[in-house]
């Protein structure tokens, strides 16, 4: 089975500072020491899955493409620093429209990437910046869950995880 480490988008990942939405690839900042903090965990063994709720697109805020544009531009940038994410998992509802099983704090993304990916979640982590991602990671049963202040460096956390 693999380790994973579960990781937010949008405040962990990128900044979301002014932006309620983060859907085009001109708004998508990288918060700092991303790359290292990604690449830090790959080298120690860790799958990096990402877990992001974009209940824009059933708001009708933005489409499905965008966030595909969104997340081929983060991947191309880090694999650059062998840095990407082995997965990504969205979802793209919202309870206003209709409710679903994957939006957090439901586990339903994280359980759907445990079993497609055969990751023991007794070995893995999470990432977030909300308490529902918190309650997502401790739903699907995760080794821990770490909540971080929005838009900052997640290398502490990178650091703490691998001497877990």
């Amino acid at each position: 089975m693999n380790k994973a480490v579960f990781i937010d988008r949008d405040g962990v990942i990128n900044s979301d500072e002014g932006h309620y939405y983060v859907y085009r690839v001109e708004d998508f900042v990288f918060n700092p020491q991303v790359e290292e903090s990604l690449s830090t965990l790959k080298q120690n063994g860790f799958m990096l899955i990402m877990i992001t709720n974009q209940g824009g697109v059933a708001k009708g805020e933005y489409t499905e493409e965008d966030i595909q544009k969104v997340h081929l531009f983060m991947q191309n940038k880090l694999l650059e620093n062998k840095a990407n994410f082995d997965a990504i998992y969205y979802c793209p509802h919202h309870d206003s429209v209709a409710p679903c099983d994957c939006r957090k704090p439901k586990p339903g993304m994280i359980l759907q990437a445990i079993k497609d990916l055969d990751i023991d979640p007794k070995e893995s982590f999470l990432i977030g910046d909300s308490k529902r991602d918190i309650e997502a990671g401790n739903a699907a049963g995760l080794k821990q869950c770490f909540q971080v202040p929005k838009n900052t460096s997640i290398y502490p956390i990178a650091k703490q995880i691998i001497d877990l």
